[in-house]
């Protein structure tokens, strides 16, 4: 008679329906199995029952398995991915995405940090438990939505139709994997587990998790990976956050199968050298002597530029909405056309393609301005290192007829310039500068300004107290200085200017 191979399985619904999808692997092989329920909720549990043979094979979730199993068992198999995707629940439509009062539920720190990442102005609660008591939670609960994993949900069918799917966040490393494990002298056992085995999906998570392996963080660190096959090729995306998702470190990478051994390995290794050593000692709590707030979120490339006793946190205190601008705009050509920053350029390119820009000259400011000007539009006309400068060569030149100024909605010095030389314009608003407000109540020893806006929009509801207020320029330090006692101007009108200043200071 043939033996039955019996199937270890903690106790739980999800943990039971992953269990029997196991058996059905083996009953397609006219294999006889026995499911075998642990009442336990500790994977260590299904290990002490392989060791006195109460089981054969052990069921578990890949995510919660250690890379090191103990003495004598090993891995027997891994099963094809059920999926990878997050998954959002909400009560009522979609609306609260868009609400500054949103409150979402989250499982991990992996979930809490993209969301936040992502609508920065939500409020996101921590929730714990298996997936029923998660589900009933959010029954219960006041919260607008809550975030599961995708399988865990369709494997109970408890997936409603009203769902949404988060393709933008990225899985935790094995999400939706099932692995099997045995005892490595269980020969027979692990020959059976091995036809059940699917081989794409080992290398995939292999990769996944020497990336997450890499950081030494286990699950304290908001980490994100994902590796697939296409075609002769294995893509892979991993990601890096601060707790509060302020912070992204990202690489996308793909190499051929037979190059893949390393790939999840020097993923890591890149993300370590572009800054993430320093965002996981901020994670682990090390001590910094130095404290500041960016008024503006940095890139990764910027953060680098602090010395390493600076710790800091970033918020945008200012956002940016283009406006939608009329074809009738730019129907006809433009004679002289005036830009004066970089979000103009972008607003413009947003609402219409170059073609469209029939522009005889442009007058602009910076020279950021004018090579973003050139590469997207066309030659520029006559560049001024600022504003004031542009303006008054305007005056100069009596360049008076047919102007048109692609500005912001607080964009006045150049207005004013004109309008006292009896030069008319016409203005077209491109894009609206907006406030957010926020509320720290950190004690910084400095915050970072880049405009007049971003000062304005801190002080809504934040104290100076004793901070040292770091401007990007002379407009912007001029508003500092209504609110702190000491006030320093960078010398370049550049946001690395800025940080090169902190650096000096507190050096």
């Amino acid at each position: 008679m043939q033996k039955r191979i019996k199937i270890g399985s903690l106790i739980g619904e999800l943990t039971l329906r992953r269990a029997n999808f196991v058996a059905s692997q083996f009953h397609d092989l006219e294999v006889l199995t026995e499911i075998i329920a642990i009442d336990s909720k500790d994977y260590k549990s299904l290990d002490s029952a392989l060791l006195k043979g109460e089981i054969d094979i052990a069921v578990h979730a890949m995510i919660d398995l250690p890379d090191n199993l103990p003495p004598k068992i090993v891995k027997a198999a891994i099963l094809k991915r059920a999926g990878s995707l997050d998954v959002i629940l909400f009560k009522g439509s979609e609306e609260f995405l868009s609400s500054r009062k949103a409150v979402i539920a989250s499982p991990n720190l992996r979930t809490k940090a993209q969301w936040l990442n992502q609508y920065p102005e939500h409020t996101v609660v921590d929730f714990e438990g298996d997936i029923e008591s998660c589900l009933q939670q959010f029954e219960d609960s006041d919260w607008n939505g809550a975030i599961f994993p995708q399988s865990d949900l369709q494997r109970l069918k408890l997936l409603p139709k009203d769902h949404v799917k988060l393709g933008w966040m990225v899985p935790e490393p094995a999400q939706g994997v099932t692995m099997l494990t045995a005892l490595e002298s269980n020969e027979d056992v692990l020959a059976l587990c091995k036809k059940i085995n699917h081989t794409e999906t080992e290398i995939c998570t292999h990769i996944e998790r020497d990336f997450l392996k890499t950081f030494n963080c286990g699950k304290t660190a908001p980490v994100g990976a994902l590796a697939y096959i296409k075609e002769t090729k294995i893509v892979f995306k991993g990601v890096l956050f601060s707790l509060d998702g302020t912070r992204k470190i990202e690489i996308d990478k793909s190499s051929y199968m037979v190059e893949h051994k390393d790939l999840g390995q020097k993923s890591a290794e890149d993300i370590l050298e572009r800054g993430g050593k320093r965002l996981l000692a901020e994670i682990s709590g090390e001590e910094k002597k130095v404290h500041i707030l960016s008024t503006k979120q940095l890139a990764t490339s910027q953060t680098d530029i602090f010395d390493d006793e600076i710790g800091f946190k970033m918020s945008d205190f200012v956002a940016i909405r283009y406006n939608r601008l009329k074809p009738s705009v730019v129907k006809n050509t433009i004679e002289n056309v005036i830009i004066s920053d970089i979000k103009a350029v972008e607003a413009l390119l947003q609402n219409f393609s170059p073609i469209e820009l029939d522009f005889a000259n442009i007058y602009c400011a910076g020279r950021r301005v004018k090579r973003l000007i050139e590469k997207k539009i066309k030659k520029v006309t006559h560049v001024e290192s600022s504003v004031q400068e542009l303006a008054e060569f305007i005056v100069k030149m009596r360049i008076d007829k047919g102007i048109t100024y692609f500005c912001g909605n607080e964009d006045e010095e150049l207005k004013g310039i004109l309008a006292k030389n009896e030069i008319e314009i016409n203005t077209v608003e491109a894009y609206r500068i907006i406030l957010n407000e926020r509320k720290f109540d950190d004690d910084f020893d400095a915050v970072l300004f880049y405009s007049v806006s971003g000062v304005e929009s801190f002080m809504e509801d934040n104290l100076p107290k004793d901070a040292i207020a770091f401007c990007i320029g002379q407009s912007t330090a001029d508003e500092a200085k209504k609110h702190f006692k000491k006030v320093e101007v960078s010398k370049m009108p550049t946001i690395e200017s800025v940080l090169n200043s902190v650096n000096k200071y507190f050096k």
